[in-house]
C-alpha cells in the first residue's frame, strides 16, 4: 500500500468564487480528495489577487462574475504578475460560456461547468470534472501558456484561391489542456484554398464548443462551425466537436459528420482517437492529423491510423505545450512521423496540404 502524502506536501489551491455554497463545494471537493490542500478562498477577483501574492498558491479556481472585479480581470492581472495554472469554473447559462471561453484566452487553461440541477448534487456533478482539471493542471508548464493573439497569416499561394464545396482532403486536429490557447493561434493562420475542410476535438464540457467555436470564428479565414450531424465536410470551413459528442466522419455522397453518445474513451467525450480513426479511413493519404498540447494519450492511436494509411502526422513539441502528455504519446506509438512549434504547425500543415493535394 503506498503511504498518503502529508498534507504539507500537496499542491495548494486556492478558491475564488462570489457565492458561498459554490465556495463550500470547490473546498469540499478539494479537501475530499486528500490529492490538494486547500489554501485559502477569495470572494472576488480583488480578494484573489491579494491572496495570490500573500499563499502563492500552485492552483487557482476562478468564477468569473464577481464584485468589485470580475474573474476576467482577475485572471488578467494574476498571469501578468504571478503567473500560475487557473481553472475557470464557470455556468453552463450562455453569457457564461462565452466569459469562460474568454478566460481562457486571457491564460485559464481549463473549464468545468458549474452544476444546472441544484445544489443536492453538485458535489457528485462537479466533483470528477474538477479533479481531472486540477490534475492536468498541475502538470502544466506556465511559461508555455499562449498569448491568444492573432498570428500572421500564412499566405496563400497565387495559383491556389478558396473554392467552394466538398472537402478533397482533412486536416484533423486533437487538443485538450491548453488547447483553446492553442487553436486561437493556429486556426487563424490554417491555409485556405487547398481543398481541405477541418475537424477539431477539444476536451471541453458541453455548450461551451458553441462559444469557442463562434470566438474562433471572428479571428479567421476559414468559417468555424460546431458540428452537427449530417454535415457535409466542406472546403475551408473548421468543424469543433459539440461537447459530450464523438465525432466521425462518413462515407456516402459526400463525406458526412456523424455525431454519437457512445461511451467515453480515455475518460472523454468528445475524444479524438475516434475522430482521427475516421479520417483516416475516409481520407487516407489525403489527411493531414495534428496532436496539439493536453493531458492523457488521446489521439495517439487515431494518429497512428492516419499515418499508417498514408496521411501526415504532426505533433506538437515539448517546448510550446502547456502540457505534453499528448503529443508525447503520439510520438511514441508511432504516429507523429513530424514534431513542430506552435507557431510552425500552420506552415507545415500547409506543405503537406500542398504535397497531398497535387
Amino acid at each position: 500500500m503506498v503511504a498518503p502524502q502529508h498534507s504539507e506536501s500537496l499542491p495548494t489551491v486556492l478558491v475564488a468564487d462570489d457565492s458561498a455554497f459554490m465556495r463550500r463545494v470547490i473546498s469540499d471537493i478539494v479537501r475530499e480528495s486528500h490529492q490538494y490542500r486547500l489554501v485559502g478562498i477569495a470572494r472576488d477577483g480583488l480578494d484573489a489577487i491579494e491572496k495570490v501574492r500573500k499563499l502563492n498558491p500552485d492552483l487557482v479556481t476562478m468564477d468569473i462574475e464577481m464584485p468589485r472585479l470580475d474573474g476576467l480581470q482577475a485572471i488578467s492581472l494574476i498571469m501578468k504578475d504571478q503567473p500560475r495554472p487557473i481553472i475557470v469554473v464557470s455556468a453552463y447559462a450562455r453569457p457564461g460560456t462565452e466569459a469562460a471561453i474568454r478566460a481562457l484566452e486571457f491564460g485559464a487553461i481549463e473549464v468545468v461547468a458549474k452544476p444546472e440541477r441544484g445544489e443536492a448534487d453538485a458535489l457528485t456533478t462537479m466533483g470528477p470534472a474538477l479533479l481531472r482539471a486540477l490534475d492536468a493542471a498541475r502538470l502544466a508548464v506556465v511559461e508555455h501558456i499562449p498569448a491568444a493573439v492573432r498570428p500572421t497569416s500564412v499566405p496563400v499561394p497565387e495559383q491556389l484561391s478558396r473554392t467552394p464545396g466538398t472537402a478533397e482532403l482533412a486536416v484533423a486536429i486533437a487538443a485538450s489542456t491548453g488547447g483553446p490557447g492553442a487553436l486561437a493561434r493556429l486556426v487563424p493562420a490554417l491555409p485556405i484554398g487547398f481543398g481541405a475542410g477541418t475537424l477539431i476535438v477539444q476536451h471541453m464540457p458541453p455548450k461551451f464548443t458553441q462559444s469557442f467555436a463562434e470566438r474562433l470564428d471572428e479571428s479567421s479565414r476559414c468559417k468555424v462551425l460546431e458540428a452537427q450531424d449530417g454535415m457535409t465536410v466542406d472546403c475551408d470551413t473548421v468543424y469543433v466537436a459539440p461537447g459530450d459528442y464523438h465525432m466521425r466522419i462518413e462515407s456516402g455522397d459526400a463525406p458526412r459528420i456523424r455525431l454519437s453518445r457512445e461511451a467515453p474513451m480515455w475518460g472523454v467525450r468528445p475524444a479524438a482517437d475516434p475522430m482521427f480513426r475516421s479520417v483516416a479511413q475516409q481520407y487516407g493519404r489525403r489527411a493531414v492529423g495534428v496532436v496539439l498540447t493536453g493531458m492523457g494519450r488521446d489521439g495517439a492511436d487515431g494518429l497512428k491510423a492516419i499515418s499508417d494509411a498514408g496521411g501526415a502526422g504532426i505533433a506538437q513539441d515539448e517546448e510550446s505545450s502547456v502540457v505534453f502528455g499528448m503529443p508525447k504519446a503520439a510520438i511514441e506509438a508511432g504516429g507523429a512521423r513530424s514534431v513542430v512549434s506552435l507557431d510552425g504547425l500552420a506552415a507545415r500543415i500547409q506543405q503537406e496540404l500542398s504535397y497531398r493535394s497535387a
